[in-house]
């Protein structure tokens, strides 16, 4: 029998089974990742939360194996055959899949054409000809000839006959495992265009496939989502074949490995002997007919599932990077989201993120009013005393990167900084409900300026306001499982609000919303509460919110800062639980927590063991003790800008061989996505991301770094651009290509008019520019 749910977590996690019970206990009670990882750390032996992620995932799998186990055992049983090797068996099915192998002779089916010649009494038949193939099979049929049942003559029976095996051997789970094992790795995903679609400009994007063949196990996630979505658009017809089967598609003469492989469960053998053919054929009919099908369905469910969890993966770990991405912090901020017939919408906020003005300006054309257009800039940053300029980078975005460096120069005294910012999802929260009740007299092109200029300030606080599939720093992420990949999102972003934390008088409701142990309604009751009362003075004031026990308090307080309240420790990351240990230390110093908290030179002489006791461990003091030395440490990167180059701001601008800095959008499996400031984003492939062999791109950039990259190809047609980031490269200079082709769809990461991710089905923009990019 299998070890219990934890032990085998445990295992998984390379963890001890003490440390996996305490965690699942405390999932079970309710509390959250971030409050056990934090604030648990004795509790789970110090169990990170990307350990306690996985746990989490696994633990809710494993219980649903039970489940399904349950069930099965119980089916078979009340179909009278359980017997004691059977259940063993199934007790110790260790994944759905094998249980559901094991599960399939005994599931109520529709009736066959095998339970037909059941029925007709063909089965000894079928059993003689197996046990002895010496009998001649057209003899032996014509004692089993049934008019009434259907089988009139001796072919009939024998059909019969093999039907029953066919069913009996496609029916060992053993030999399906088996199969399937085999065909993972000896198979070969071919792909090739349908009818007709040849030359057809929509499917120009999945040419790359149209005569492709790929080991199943060397298949990354991007092309077998891409050949998943070219099939289901009807452009391109997808199988599963061995690497022993001929390439034009003919049946060979002899038996391919999987019909031997069959044949050997069966105890089949060609020795010549009168049933030997017949038998042969029943058990490649049972591989062409019953098997080869089931294998490459549950095969290439494997592979999208597969592809799936890397591409989720990829969007996760993009999400994360971009949410704790440096934010410019509490200054007065103007958001520019450019446009050129429509305006340049203009927000001015304050420092807390307070909307204090707008405008629309027309510097573009078709009015092309410059100089009108910098009057009303100039107005508003004197009378608001801008310090920071957010432009988006959609359309017209480097024009009004000009605009703006002529208001600085027009006004250099505030010292003002531009910096152009993703404007991903701008227009998804602008249409939003959220965005309505927040601004309900405000049009929804300027919400988008108001998003802007906030995510300049704290992208965290502004980001989660918006879907994270909208943000679309993912690859493919629209063909992979919805529910999958929002539950994934939702974690990254509940991780990085915690770790971050928020202040709770300046905090929204959708923040507010992801701390530990709140929800929708608890953070529209925090921030009613402090409208009707006004700021929270303390931690312990939460308790008087509607809704919000002891409980909840327990989870989310130590994620919630009260900056300059009553009690220093409540801007800190000490949870109120731990307040007495901090106690004993002001105590021992003979200071105040405002005198402690800062000074670094005491809290390092201290000894945290000293602290340490039966319910607050060495772990938990450490971290007290740190949090006393740096209070309210953000895991966040100082922030920084990237420079784009003058006069480089279309396509038609570039030359190979040009030296540019941009902006990390989007990493993906195959590279990295850049702006350079062009509207399109360069692709710097994996084989160009360093001097070394690289296998993982992610293990070198992330969203939102600032990077040196050398264009090396650029393809006007397919509005493509080639980098790499290896600056010593030589590179062949010569013109823009001139591709005669219609252009490609936009690809994974590559920014529509709004900045979100418009995904592309194929992986020209890996491996065309692989050719590109290599030595």
């Amino acid at each position: 029998m299998l070890p219990s749910i934890e032990h085998r977590l445990a295992a998984e996690l390379g963890a001890r089974p003490q440390q996996v019970n305490a965690a699942v206990a405390l999932l079970d009670e309710g509390a959250s990742v971030p409050f056990i990882s934090r604030y648990r750390k004795e509790v789970t032996g110090g169990l990170d939360d990307t350990q306690l992620r996985l746990l989490e995932e696994r633990l809710s799998y494993m219980r649903e194996l039970e489940e399904r186990r349950a069930a099965v055992i119980a089916s078979i049983d009340e179909q009278g055959k359980l017997t004691p090797a059977l259940r063993v068996e199934v007790e110790n099915a260790d994944t759905k899949q094998r249980l559901e192998d094991l599960y399939l002779p005994y599931k109520q089916k529709r009736r066959t054409k095998a339970q037909i010649a059941r029925e007709a009494g063909i089965e000894p038949l079928a059993d003689e000809l197996l046990a002895d193939p010496t009998l001649t099979p057209e003899t032996e049929a014509a004692a089993y000839l049934n008019v009434e049942a259907g089988f009139a003559d001796t072919k009939a029976v024998l059909d019969g006959a093999r039907q029953i095996l066919m069913e009996r051997f496609a029916e060992s789970a053993e030999l399906v495992g088996a199969l399937r094992a085999h065909v993972a790795e000896h198979g070969i995903v071919v792909a090739t265009v349908a009818d007709g679609k040849e030359n057809d400009a929509d499917a120009a994007k999945f040419r790359d496939y149209f005569a492709y063949r790929e080991k199943l196990a060397d298949i990354p996630s991007h092309r077998a989502l891409a050949l998943f979505r070219g099939r289901n658009e009807d452009v391109l017809r997808v199988k599963l074949v061995l690497d022993t089967d001929p390439e034009d598609g003919t049946r060979s003469a002899e038996p391919n490995p999987c019909e031997r492989r069959v044949m050997v469960h069966a105890g089949i053998r060609d020795n010549g002997r009168a049933a030997d053919r017949w038998l042969v054929e029943t058990a490649r009919w049972t591989w062409n007919v019953k098997l080869s099908v089931h294998v490459e369905l549950d095969l290439m469910n494997e592979l999208r599932a597969r592809a799936e969890l890397e591409a989720i993966r990829v969007f996760a770990k993009n999400l994360k990077d971009l949410l704790l991405a440096a934010p410019a912090g509490p200054r007065v901020t103007m958001g520019l989201d450019p446009g050129i017939r429509t305006g340049v919408k203009v927000a001015v906020v304050d420092a807390t993120g307070k909307l204090v003005d707008t405008a629309t300006i027309y510097p573009h054309e078709p009015r092309r009013d410059w100089d009108g257009s910098l009057h009303v800039l100039s107005g508003l940053a004197t009378k608001h005393g801008v310090q920071l300029i957010a432009i988006g980078n959609g359309t017209a975005s480097r024009e009004t990167d000009k605009l703006a460096a002529d208001l600085m120069k027009l006004k250099p005294e505030p010292g003002m900084t531009k910096i152009v910012v993703s404007e991903a999802g701008a227009s998804v929260y602008s249409a939003s409900e959220l965005a309505a009740k927040e601004f309900p007299g405000l049009d929804v092109s300027l919400r988008g300026a108001v998003s802007i200029a906030r995510r300049l300030q704290d992208p965290l606080a502004e980001l989660v306001k918006i879907d994270p599939k909208a943000i679309g720093v993912g690859q493919y992420q629209h063909d992979v499982s919805q529910t999958r990949l929002a539950r994934s999102l939702d974690a990254v972003v509940e991780d990085c609000v915690n770790a971050v934390g928020v202040d709770v008088n300046t905090a929204s409701v959708p923040l507010l919303a992801r701390i530990s142990g709140l929800n929708a309604t608890l953070a529209q009751n925090i921030v009613a509460h402090r409208d009707a009362h006004g700021a929270f003075p303390s931690r312990k004031a939460l308790l008087s919110v509607p809704r919000l026990g002891d409980k909840t308090f327990e989870q989310c307080a130590g994620f919630l800062r009260i900056m300059n309240g009553d009690n220093p420790l409540d801007a800190s990351a000490v949870h109120p639980e731990a307040y007495p240990v901090v106690e004993r230390i002001l105590a021992d110093v003979k200071k105040k927590a405002r005198e402690l908290i800062g000074d670094a030179a005491t809290v390092k002489a201290l000894s945290a063991q000293q602290y340490a006791d039966e319910r607050f461990g060495l772990p938990t003091v450490q971290d007290i003790l740190r949090e006393l030395e740096k209070p309210g440490r953000d895991p966040r990167p100082e922030f920084r800008a990237a420079t784009f180059r003058d006069g480089i701001e279309q396509l038609k601008d570039l030359e190979p061989g040009m030296l540019l800095e941009g902006v990390v959008t989007n990493v993906t499996n195959f590279g990295a996505f850049v702006d350079i400031g062009v509207h399109q984003d360069g692709l710097v492939h994996v084989s160009a991301i360093a001097n070394r062999y690289v296998k993982d791109p992610a293990e070198v950039v992330k969203a939102g770094d600032i990077v040196k990259v050398k264009v090396v190809e650029v393809d006007i047609a397919r509005k493509r651009i080639a980098l790499t980031m290896r600056l010593g490269d030589e590179v062949a200079r010569k013109p823009a290509a001139k591709d005669a082709r219609p252009p490609a769809r936009q690809g994974d990461g590559r920014r529509s008019e709004r900045g979100q991710d418009v995904p592309s089905a194929n992986n020209a923009l890996a491996d065309a520019f692989a050719k590109a990019t290599k030595r």
